[in-house]
């Protein structure tokens, strides 16, 4: 069995991922080079973020695939919990790393570890929250829920349009996807490659 949803999630966690992964890479290339990053497109990158898993992913993960596996596998509460702890702070989260990129890009140099920290914690903990998911709550929702389950879940899931796995932006994201298609380095995007 392999659902519409269960490929728009791990679609979606995927190019989500490579962005997060990008970031520190990227940051990590300019103190190299000792320069400054594009400011700009690192706030499309975060904008992203805030955008489409957020609001967009999340949400139908919290309000419509996990009530149908609590429902049916109530032994796995307490990750559930916690994965929706993670989405409830996940607004929060991307604000706070905007606002730390901001005082990078106010403030400069003095504030370039601070934001080069608070990424790499940003990132590590999104990429555990995704991991947890694929590794244990999409195995069992496979083996719990109903084909009637997994219908409503395609309906909803199918509606995703996240241009980051391949969907044509719409118009009012044209302009922000071209912008982080150049800079994530290649292979991803069109960027250069890191070294």
């Amino acid at each position: 069995m392999n659902p519409l949803t269960l490929r728009v999630i791990r679609d979606e966690h995927r190019a989500l991922a490579a962005m997060l992964r990008s970031i520190p890479l990227l940051l990590a290339e300019h103190r190299r080079r000792g320069t400054l990053p594009d400011f700009a497109a690192l706030r499309a990158m975060l904008f992203y973020v805030d955008e489409f898993p957020e609001k967009l992913h999340h949400p139908k993960e919290s309000e419509l695939l996990f009530p149908k596996l609590r429902a049916r596998a109530p032994e796995i509460r307490d990750t559930l919990d916690r994965l929706e702890d993670d989405h409830a702070r996940g607004e929060r989260a991307i604000r706070d790393l905007e606002h730390g990129l901001l005082a990078f890009e106010m403030l400069g140099e003095p504030q370039r570890e601070a934001f080069e920290k608070q990424v790499q914690r940003y990132v590590h903990g999104y990429l555990r929250h995704m991991e947890i998911e694929e590794r244990e709550i999409l195995p069992l929702a496979v083996k719990m829920l109903t084909a009637a389950d997994w219908q409503d879940l395609d309906e909803a899931f199918a509606a995703n349009r996240d241009p980051l796995t391949g969907h044509a932006p719409e118009q009012i994201y044209q302009a922000l996807f071209e912008r982080i298609v150049q800079v994530l380095p290649a292979p991803l995007g069109l960027g250069e490659p890191l070294q």
